[in-house]
């Protein structure tokens, strides 16, 4: 639930006088969500349509929703495809780490804040991708590449797609069940050097559901909460895993077509960062989503299957030099 104060803070700051609807963007009922589409009213009011994003206790940190704000300037920085960011009510005397990020407050909203444009496109997921979607697809996360960066403040560096979990260090502490499988490949990626390259802008969290589309054409990369800076492999091989759960082993080839043909050169270490990425998905992936080539949806034991063919592919590819 939304409070009064922070809708008034959104009316606000784009000069509207009040929200009149709230629809919350979460993709499924386990969670609450933490992204809202407003509609705001007013005569002076500079935009309609805003989406909203604030913390969610026990799901969404306030961290990231910081994050998601320093990336969106960043991205108007560089003129990438993404939300431009209207208003942010960030504590940010009290958030400059992740430990105080979690006790931050915003001082206008009453929590932590962020408004961004509402932008057209689609996020759904089409049960079946043409050959143009999925090089597009990896075009796009090519553009976010082009710019080189070092860590700072709110965009950390990231070794692993959605880098705020890890599961691998899960199923090593026996928190997470793990099969014979992802014990070879956490051995593998563990016995090997982190392949060297410069460190550029991530989004941190690349699949369908966070591309905007329409047609075959990427209008915006949304949702950058856990964005950072790190190897294009992060991106890249979390892209390639994804189009492999929901399209099957063939996807990942035309992501990287499109990524090699947009950045002008080869990838690097697309093995291992294809295994990182795999290693940091649950061992059984419910609720993940895939299809079959006649578009019917798959169920979890079917994804996991395509996960681990994607897996064993990359540890197959994969270099055995040794730190």
């Amino acid at each position: 639930m939304l409070s009064d104060q922070v809708l008034r803070w959104a009316a606000g700051a784009v000069d509207g006088t009040r929200v009149v609807s709230t629809e919350s963007l979460s993709r499924g009922d386990h969670r609450p969500s933490g992204t809202f589409r407003l509609r705001v009213e007013g005569p002076a009011a500079r935009a309609t349509h805003v989406i909203l994003k604030v913390p969610v206790p026990g799901w969404i940190r306030a961290v990231w929703v910081i994050t998601n704000a320093r990336a969106l300037q960043l991205a108007e920085t560089h003129r990438l495809a993404a939300p431009r960011l209207i208003a942010a009510d960030l504590d940010l005397e009290s958030s400059e780490s992740a430990t105080a990020a979690s006790l931050a407050v915003g001082r206008a909203s009453g929590t932590i804040a962020t408004l961004e444009t509402f932008l057209s496109g689609s996020a759904d997921l089409p049960p079946t991708a043409s050959v143009a979607r999925l090089r597009e697809a990896g075009a796009a996360i090519a553009r976010v590449h082009d710019f080189s960066m070092e860590p700072r403040a709110h965009l950390p560096h990231r070794p692993r797609p959605c880098a705020v979990d890890d599961r691998a260090a899960e199923r090593r502490r026996g928190s997470m069940p793990t099969t014979p499988l992802l014990k070879e490949a956490d051995e593998r990626v563990r016995s090997h050097a982190v392949p060297a390259a410069t460190s550029v802008f991530l989004h941190g969290d690349v699949w369908g559901g966070n591309m905007l589309f329409e047609g075959d054409r990427c209008v915006a990369l949304i949702d950058w909460k856990t964005a950072g800076v790190g190897d294009p492999g992060v991106d890249l091989g979390s892209l390639r895993m994804q189009m492999a759960l929901q399209y099957g082993r063939d996807a990942p080839a035309y992501v990287l077509e499109g990524w090699e043909r947009q950045a002008g050169r080869a990838a690097i270490a697309v093995p291992y960062w294809d295994a990182v990425a795999a290693l940091n998905t649950p061992t059984v992936m419910d609720g993940w989503p895939g299809f079959a080539e006649d578009g019917r949806p798959l169920d979890a034991t079917a994804v996991t299957g395509r996960r681990d063919v994607f897996l064993r592919t990359a540890l197959d590819q994969l270099p055995t030099r040794i730190r």
